[in-house]
């Protein structure tokens, strides 16, 4: 299994508009560490991590409202009550460890994996135990949680700067070296570094 222990940090800023920043509490945050069913980690300094924001009034704890990803934080973050600050808008792009699963066993493991991902298939905030502690995203609709239920959707799989085919226009990028669609495990939990075009997939939903 292919797992890391920190969330992306420094370039995980893709594009630098939209901006949408708004200030909520940490307790408000899911799933860092202890607002979730596997802590995925403290946030720490030159850490942004993707998440989902709303009073977890359901008996699982699981938010659907609105998604961003963290910009800053206050040095109180060891209490619910510490400011976080977090980019809310709509078509921001990121850089974020992003898991393979795509299904679970209904309070159990895993039980599905993407293999080939393409440019726009959604990816949604996880807290199941399969994914690593610096990892918040899967391919997964749905959660580990018994019975299962829906995890938050961040927005969508993109192109990082580096991947836009523009051979037509003289560029370095050649359509050879186009890389998608990605090629993942179709039969083991990975982690891999990607790029994803924020959407609040939920907040109409809501």
């Amino acid at each position: 299994m292919t797992t890391y222990s920190e969330f992306y940090g420094h370039g995980y800023e893709t594009s630098s508009i939209p901006l949408t920043i708004v200030d909520v509490h940490e307790g408000d945050i899911w799933p860092i560490a202890d607002n979730a069913e596997a802590a995925k980690d403290a946030i720490a300094a030159g850490l942004h991590p993707v998440v989902a924001i709303g009073g977890r009034t359901a008996a699982d704890g699981r938010p659907l409202n609105v998604t961003g990803v963290v910009i800053s934080f206050s040095a109180g973050l060891t209490v619910p009550f510490g400011r976080v600050r977090v980019n809310i808008a709509d078509g921001y792009i990121v850089k974020n460890y992003v898991s393979n699963i795509d299904g679970y066993v209904a309070g159990g493991a895993a039980n599905s994996w993407e293999n080939a991902p393409v440019i726009g298939q959604p990816v949604y905030v996880d807290d199941s135990t399969d994914l690593g502690a610096g990892c918040t995203l899967s391919m997964s609709p749905l959660n580990d949680a018994n019975p299962a239920v829906a995890n938050p959707m961040a927005g969508v799989l993109w192109y990082c700067q580096d991947e836009y085919v523009d051979v037509a226009q003289g560029g370095s990028v050649l359509a050879a070296d186009a890389v998608w669609p990605l090629s993942w495990s179709d039969e083991a939990t990975e982690e891999h570094l990607v790029c994803v075009l924020l959407v609040n997939g939920w907040r109409e939903l809501a």
